[in-house]
């Protein structure tokens, strides 16, 4: 898929949550093609001490409004600045990098979108996505407490959610992993983001009950196409760099799930 260099302006910046918030960007021509669980390189502009890019999931892209939404966690000095961006500024990006989810071509299929955190990111466009090829997709989310789970009124547009957080605050209590979906329903795919933890253990019980499932992986992509190799993933055929050959992969190419 064709890569671009593109300014965008800032249309939105929604403080979510104390440590997230949501930036809406657009252009005066129609956005490129992007897949669920690719992701755009972002410039930081504004911040002395913020050099390299920052990987960014692209979290929706609403082709009516022609926007692309990019959900941020403040993380470090660089996301901070991110989040300081007000409607009418302008971002540079390189997008749409690496490579997505597979979407199934079975509507009769039942899938499982696993998230934690951030993770939760990629997975609201590809339930978009599955949901417009006719789909009904049910997401699994996780988070520490209620207070700490993200956009849940835009995954309920699209499909089912069941929930867990670890203070047994709002849905089940404890993990993804313990929710009482994952031992009383079937899945015919799973497809995960998040914390690696939880995303391991997700591959695991995927793993064991034989149920196929791509994770999409939040190493360090600095570049974002292969030349720094601070992303390198050990798979089953080598060493590979996440931001090119992933972030997405299936848990057969991976050596780490159990």
């Amino acid at each position: 898929m064709k890569k671009y260099l593109l300014d965008l302006k800032v249309t939105e910046n929604k403080r979510i949550h104390t440590g997230y918030c949501l930036l809406k960007l657009t252009s005066a021509a129609p956005l490129p093609e992007m897949a669920p669980g690719q992701f755009a390189e972002v410039r930081v502009d504004g911040s002395a001490s913020t050099f390299l890019r920052r990987p960014i999931s692209i979290n929706y892209v609403d082709k009516a409004a022609n926007e692309l939404w990019l959900l941020i966690q403040l993380a470090g000095k660089g996301t901070r600045r991110m989040a300081e961006c007000c409607a009418g500024d302008t971002m540079n990006l390189i997008l749409p990098l690496g490579n997505g989810f597979s979407v199934p071509h079975a509507p009769a299929q039942k899938l499982l979108l696993v998230g934690g955190g951030v993770g939760v990111a990629p997975l609201l466009f590809l339930g978009d996505t599955l949901k417009q090829i006719g789909y009904k997709p049910d997401f699994l989310i996780g988070a520490r407490s209620s207070d700490d789970l993200l956009l849940l009124d835009d995954f309920r547009r699209r499909g089912t959610v069941y929930i867990t957080t670890e203070d047994g605050s709002l849905g089940e209590k404890g993990f993804v992993t313990h929710h009482s979906i994952l031992f009383n329903g079937h899945f015919d795919r799973i497809y995960t983001c998040g914390p690696r933890p939880m995303m391991a253990a997700v591959a695991g019980y995927a793993a064991r009950a034989g149920i196929s499932c791509e994770v999409s992986l939040e190493n360090t992509m600095a570049c974002g196409i292969g030349a720094c190799l601070c992303c390198v993933e050990k798979t089953v055929n080598g060493h590979v760099c996440t931001c090119t050959e992933g972030p997405v992969f299936n848990i057969n190419q991976l050596t780490w799930p159990n």
